[in-house]
């Protein structure tokens, strides 16, 4: 198969990873109370630029932006590394291990697609099959316009939505209740640092990482051209 097919085919299962789980997540529960979460906006970001970066691979055209790919990259990857080491980390302060433990079934797969599978094949996707030096120092700054777009939307759906609604706050760490909005504030800051040095950090590989394979037979970069 030629590599272009190659990477076609790999970057359409990662998009259809994300899309399978959040329609699950959909299905199992209701779409306005998904689509609340970080998670989900990570993966829906996933779904859309990987199926493009697909087929712009399957028919040799120029791939998307690496403002695109690399905030997807980053923001999947803080989706990965916060389940993980956060949520699903019973040393954690912010951990909610056991209701993650009680998921099954469909909910249980969506849980691994969202969480682990899209996270490991975004990583995988831009170490092996896109050519390097595409991302650029100030895209680290640019994709923070992400997690803080959420940090307002969640904080402004928390106050609106019913104190005794499960999902009013959709992170532990984003609890105003439990932390106020000082603690709360203090929690994203923490967050939008770790994001912003994690940017810097994935600008600094692209930087020095090598093109698996040889540049002559790789296709454009999916970051050349022109991140629950």
């Amino acid at each position: 198969m030629p590599y272009p097919a190659v990477t076609s085919v790999f970057r359409g299962l990662i998009a259809l990873a994300a899309v399978t789980g959040i329609v699950i997540e959909c299905v199992e529960g209701s779409p306005l109370v998904v689509f609340s979460f970080f998670t989900i906006w990570s993966n829906t970001a996933v779904a859309v630029v990987l199926g493009l970066g697909a087929v712009r691979a399957g028919t040799r055209r120029p791939p998307p932006p690496a403002l695109w790919t690399g905030g997807v990259l980053l923001c999947i990857t803080v989706v990965g590394l916060v389940f993980h080491l956060v949520l699903d980390n019973e040393a954690s302060e912010f951990n909610e291990a056991a209701a993650i433990a009680r998921l099954t079934g469909a909910r249980a797969v969506a849980n691994q697609l969202l969480h682990t599978v899209t996270p490991i094949g975004v990583v995988l996707d831009w170490l092996l099959l896109t050519r390097p030096g595409a991302l650029r120092w100030r895209h680290a700054a640019q994709w923070l316009a992400a997690p803080g777009a959420y940090l307002v939307f969640a904080l402004v759906r928390g106050a609106l939505v019913s104190p005794d609604t499960p999902t009013r706050y959709t992170y532990p760490f984003l609890d105003v209740t439990a932390h106020g909005y000082p603690g709360v504030l203090t929690n994203a800051l923490v967050l939008g640092l770790a994001f912003y040095a994690l940017g810097l950090a994935l600008v600094t590989v692209d930087r020095f990482r090598p093109a698996v394979g040889g540049r002559e037979n790789r296709i454009s970069s999916l970051g050349a051209g022109g991140l629950k």
